[in-house]
């Protein structure tokens, strides 16, 4: 029989469970306690700021492991808009990227991790300018709900509401959004709606986290604080909160942001912005949580008679007690989210407590909708303490023949064959399922706001007793394998389309001289299935195929296609794929994969941007010297170029190269590049041609970039549709190709940033851009000639324009390494 699987609904809370509720494992006993004291903790702080790396982690361990509070933070932003030094994925791939070390930050600092629909669009200036892209309304909505769903005894921002000082408009805007929020969410006649879902809440205190960056914070008299001590040693843990703080820090490893902990004491600074007032401590007058609720009281007094009470050395011991809070806990009929959490805290304290390991496993990690899956489950209690009636449901399947006892180190292995269901939806992430409208993602279902990530795609309840109590707890489905040099790897089971495509060519320029074919792949799970390639936004006398195959062993069909537009035409074209029964596929599976976070997995258009235009290109080698990582030398493949990676930087090897590209950020991260140096600007002095893009500030492998000195500094223009003025008849804008004000237009995110400055003599500045009410900015690109060849330098943004297929840019890109 087709066995269907469980896809539960679960609550608005439980996500930050999951984790807790799938796998148990053996604990210290000092961490266990620790554990306990947070467990009797009611108290709640909601941090907010804008971006992932934004949250003062140092502040948040202190919070969560020193006052024992749940800590909450609430970033506006995926940081879509940032960038990568990891690899080229940018916008929602990093966005997606950045969620997940969020999440390894908060396991590490004790944390949990929410989120608003607004999308990360580059750097602003300006509040005003941010809210010009966001619809304050929306993201408000969303940060009231956030309150209400948490309910924080206090808050506290990141940043302050006064616009300027060098702080980015993002930052300003998430102060504004707190305070508004701060007091909307008690208001009832505030975002009515979210009422069906949760009730008004009125947080006590809303706090600003004064910058102390270096130490050196001085107090205002005028102003009242609270101060949290940041560099304390805790001996249940073994290790200071600034120790802690630096290992959730690292987490941002996309961002660069590997720390090393302070060493010795340190203070933040809470200052009030509005709320109660108060003497010493941010959390005077806040009761405990327990005293709210029947039976509350006594729940709590059993709770510190255990820590005083706690056996370190025979854990065992503490069962009973526990047992007897669980038994109360259970009795009580109050339904507020932050005891149904307690309940689900308590019972992983007993997993922990017993040494429990649970986990439902597959040997694969995509599946597709219909697809058999053969599963195992494994329950294993190293602890003399009876497991008993121990069964699996899986949706209205129960596996009940497992109902042998688990005890004393002896494993149970059960096989789940079973079924995907046609219900359960592809693991597209909830925030990509629409289309992006208005800087803001289009999330339909009110109760999945503020969420990390996803529910969990496949899961099995499992039941057991203890002591004649009945447990319950979830398990998610993961793919387990074994790795020659990690060892044990998990990874989330993902359901993706039973038929796919692949391009490959994202971007097709339709030149002079020129007739490309794209290669369209379409993937079959299962088996080949006959069908129609078509391509929606073109009609059939734009496009030819030119021949199929079927490649059995990779169970795929393999089409040759060419295209046909107008004269200085763009398009978006998507391939369709059509089977005989009538059902069409356009969707690419993209895959992510960085050893610090779990596989990403997600689903876009198998689009393919069409140009047809009259460019110059000469076709010619290019060289290509990576920095940071950026997708710019697949666009210039796709040109016509040939693009060879330099790893190799001897004269005789770089002689060959028409144009060598310098790749964003290599200054940053090339040491073979600085040590080279001299080569390239001697292959520059002997006719070549450099285009470098852009470096950040710090740090900097060396500040000798080109023939003649310059320096780089902070400089940026952020509207993408900013001002400028160009010298026109400069060789860049007017050579091979003529650039006009036109190719200007429709940009991404922003013009350029990082711009140099300190420009010696040598250098011309043939483009000055500016962004609204500023003054003009030069710097964006330099141009030398040296010796017989030319020396280029920009912060202009090709690595976002190039890729986003515009063409103005790919224009000017063209001319850059045509010198």
């Amino acid at each position: 029989m087709t066995k269907p699987i469980l896809h539960s609904c679960l609550a608005f809370f439980s996500l930050v469970l999951t984790s807790l509720c799938s796998i148990a494992q053996s604990l210290p006993t000092s961490v266990l306690y620790h554990q306990l004291l947070q467990l009797k903790e009611t108290k709640r702080v909601l941090y907010i700021a804008a971006h992932p790396d934004d949250e003062n982690t140092q502040l948040i361990s202190a919070l969560s492991n020193g006052e024992q509070v749940q800590v909450a933070y609430l970033s506006l932003t995926r940081g879509d808009g940032g960038q990568n030094l990891l690899g080229k994925e940018l916008g929602i791939e990093l966005g997606q990227i950045r969620t997940q070390e969020l999440l390894r930050a908060r396991e590490t600092d004790g944390g949990r991790q929410y989120f608003t629909r607004a999308i990360d669009f580059g750097y602003s200036k300006h509040p005003d300018e941010t809210l010009q892209n966001w619809d304050k309304q929306s993201v408000l909505s969303d940060v009231v709900w956030v309150v209400r769903n948490f309910q924080p005894d206090i808050i506290i921002t990141r940043f302050n509401t006064v616009p300027g000082g060098g702080n980015h408009g993002h930052h300003t805007t998430s102060a504004i959004l707190a305070e508004e929020a701060f007091d909307l969410a008690a208001d009832p006649s505030a975002f009515p709606d979210q009422l069906q879902f949760v009730s008004p809440w009125q947080t006590k205190r809303i706090f600003w986290n004064t910058y102390n960056f270096g130490g050196d914070f001085v107090p205002l008299e005028s102003e009242r604080y609270a101060v949290i001590q940041v560099g304390e040693y805790n001996s249940l843990l073994g290790k200071t909160y600034s120790q802690i703080a630096a290992d959730s820090r690292t987490m941002h490893k996309s961002q660069g942001f590997g720390a090393t902990p302070r060493i010795g004491a340190g203070m933040d600074y809470l200052q009030l912005i509005k709320g109660e007032p108060f003497d010493v401590s941010a959390f005077e007058n806040i009761p405990s949580r327990w005293k709210e609720v029947d039976g509350g009281t006594e729940i709590e007094a059993l709770l510190q008679q255990l820590l005083e009470k706690f056996d370190f050395k025979n854990p065992l011991i503490n069962l009973k007690a526990l047992m007897e809070i669980r038994s109360k806990l259970g009795a009580v009929t109050s339904e507020a989210p932050w005891l149904t959490e307690k309940s689900k805290r308590l019972d992983h304290f007993i997993f922990n407590l017993l040494g429990l390991k649970m986990e439902f496993v597959t040997n694969k990690e995509l599946g597709f909708s219909g697809e058999d899956i053969q599963a195992q489950l494994v329950v294993n209690n190293p602890s003399r303490i009876l497991l008993t009636d121990v069964s699996l449901e899986l949706f209205d399947e129960k596996y009940t023949g497992i109902k042998k006892v688990s005890a004393n180190n002896e494993p149970i292995y059960v096989l789940v064959d079973f079924s995907v269901s046609e219900s359960v939806p592809l693991s597209q992430p909830y925030w990509l399922i629409n289309p992006i409208a208005d800087a803001l993602y289009d999330v339909k279902d009110q109760t999945m706001i503020g969420k990390p990530s996803n529910e969990v795609s496949i899961e099995g309840n499992l039941t057991f007793r203890i002591n004649e109590q009945e447990f319950k707890t979830t398990l998610p489905l993961e793919y387990k394998y074994n790795d020659q040099v990690d060892g044990e790897v998990k990874q989330p089971f993902t359901i993706v389309p039973e038929i796919d495509l692949e391009v490959s060519e994202h971007h097709v320029f339709l030149l002079p001289g020129v007739d490309p074919v794209v290669s369209i792949a379409v993937n079959f799970k299962d088996q080949i299935q006959e069908g129609e390639l078509t391509f929606k936004n073109l009609k059939k006398s734009e496009f030819e195929i030119l021949g199929v195959e079927d490649d059995l062993s990779q169970k795929k069909k393999i089409y040759r296609v060419s295209f046909r537009l107008n004269k200085n035409e763009q398009r978006e074209a998507v391939a369709q794929f059509t089977t005989s029964e009538g059902t069409t596929y356009d969707q690419v599976t993209n895959r992510i994969s960085y050893k610090h976070i779990p596989n990403l997995t997600y689903f876009s258009p198998a689009s393919i941007n069409v140009i047809q235009e009259e460019w110059k290109v000469s076709g010619g080698k290019i060289g290509y010297i990576m920095g940071a990582g950026d997708d710019v030398p697949s666009v210039l493949t796709s040109l016509g170029y040939q693009v060879s990676t330099i790893t190799d930087f001897s004269l005789v090897n770089l002689s060959q190269f028409k144009s060598i590209v310098v790749g964003i950020r290599a200054y940053n991260t090339n040491k073979k590049l600085v040590e080279n140096q001299q080569n390239l600007l001697t292959y520059v002095e002997n006719g070549g041609n450099v285009v470098v893009q852009y470096n950040v500030v710090s740090p900097l492998l060396t500040k000798n970039f080109g023939p003649y000195p310059f320096s780089i500094s902070r400089g940026r223009v952020t509207v993408e549709d900013s001002p400028f003025e160009a010298d026109w008849d400069h060789t860049v804008l007017s050579s091979p190709n003529k650039i006009t004000e036109k190719d200007f237009g429709n940009w991404v995110q922003e013009r350029g940033l990082y711009f140099v400055t300190d420009i010696a003599p040598g250098y011309s500045n043939p483009i000055t851009f500016q962004d609204p009410g500023e003054k003009p900015q030069p710097g964006s690109l330099i141009y030398t000639q040296y010796g017989k060849g030319t020396y280029i330098y920009t912060g202009i943004s090709f690595f976002r324009e190039l890729p986003a297929g515009v063409p103005g840019a790919i224009k000017l890109f063209i001319n850059l390494i045509e010198q």
